[in-house]
């Protein structure tokens, strides 16, 4: 697995260009919904070049990011990683609602 899910940044990203293609700051906008603070471009920028020279992203003139093919798998391998992992989330959700 190349998504080395380092503080899940990686695996993030690729969620989330799954859903649309976006640039960086519409990226670091959808994190900052999901987390309350927004990451500066030193932790997007080096963690979305790193993914575009595996090869699971590209980028086009416009600087718009786009999962590809090799992406998509790679998504789908971090999905199953990460459900294993926290097969229980549901019940984590719940006590974490208690």
């Amino acid at each position: 697995m190349q998504c080395d899910m380092k503080g899940y940044l990686t695996f993030l990203i690729l969620w989330t260009l799954k859903k649309s293609e976006m640039n960086g700051a519409e990226i670091s906008r959808e994190f900052e919904k999901r987390r309350g603070t927004k990451p500066s471009p030193g932790t997007i920028y080096p963690a979305l070049k790193e993914l575009r020279k595996n090869e699971l992203i590209t980028v086009d003139e416009a600087k718009t990011y786009a999962l590809t093919e090799k992406g998509e798998l790679e998504l789908k391998s971090a999905c199953k990683f990460f459900c294993k992992i926290f097969y229980d989330v549901n019940e984590m959700s719940h006590y974490s609602q208690e």
